[in-house]
């Protein structure tokens, strides 16, 4: 939707996560607070046993679980994708989701993900969490943040939407940094949300194909 046109409805995101659920209830309290034209309509998890299954729930998000390890990877993409156009999803976030799937041509730009640094640095399989943060200072890096970018078929890649940046203290842990890194995040993702539902986020004809994957 381009330009800054008003919607007549919410936009209807969907939310993937994995583990906990903190990115995705903060993105909701963040929506609800900053009365964002945005709401959560379908959190799916790829676990049935994650913390985030529960937590959301109690939230009263809907949720589904598609279990990574119930589905051959093929139906497993499949099965992801059923579930959020059922619930008419307009833009999905991946929030410390941490499977791999597929994304079909109909959802094209409109995946975005969340990384805990600033990317291209620290990123791909194998890099998430604390991970990243450890990474980071085995570097030395001066400084570090997050980073919200839209989503292809690579894990971590695909044109960079917004970065956050941050200063590496002296004496930073693992612990300290993930915690700031978090803060960041939170502001991050609920302002492409906020870019997305005010039509102000748009892709190049060009980048869309290129995010279209065979």
């Amino acid at each position: 939707m381009p330009g800054n046109v008003k919607r007549s409805e919410p936009l209807r995101v969907g939310v993937l996560v994995s583990g906990g659920g903190r990115s995705v209830l903060n993105l909701h309290e963040c929506l609800v607070r900053a009365d964002v034209a945005a709401q959560i309509v379908m959190v799916v998890s790829s676990r049935g046993d994650a913390p985030a299954v529960t937590r959301c729930a109690a939230a009263g998000l809907p949720v589904t679980v598609v279990e990574r390890r119930a589905y051959s990877p093929v139906e497993f993409s499949q099965r992801i994708a059923d579930a959020l156009r059922a619930a008419r999803v307009e833009l999905v976030c991946m929030a410390g989701f941490l499977s791999f799937w597929r994304i079909p041509d109909d959802f094209a730009g409109r995946v975005i993900n969340i990384h805990p640094a600033l990317l291209p640095r620290h990123g791909g399989a194998g890099f998430f969490g604390d991970r990243v943060h450890r990474a980071v200072l085995a570097a030395d890096d001066a400084e570090s943040g997050c980073t919200v970018h839209f989503a292809d078929d690579e894990y971590d890649h695909g044109p960079v939407i917004l970065q956050r940046r941050m200063v590496v203290l002296p004496g930073d842990t693992v612990e300290t940094l993930a915690a700031r890194v978090f803060e960041e995040e939170k502001i991050a993702l609920s302002e492409v949300v906020r870019m997305f539902a005010d039509g102000r986020l748009e892709l190049p004809a060009w980048d869309v194909m290129n995010l279209r994957k065979s």
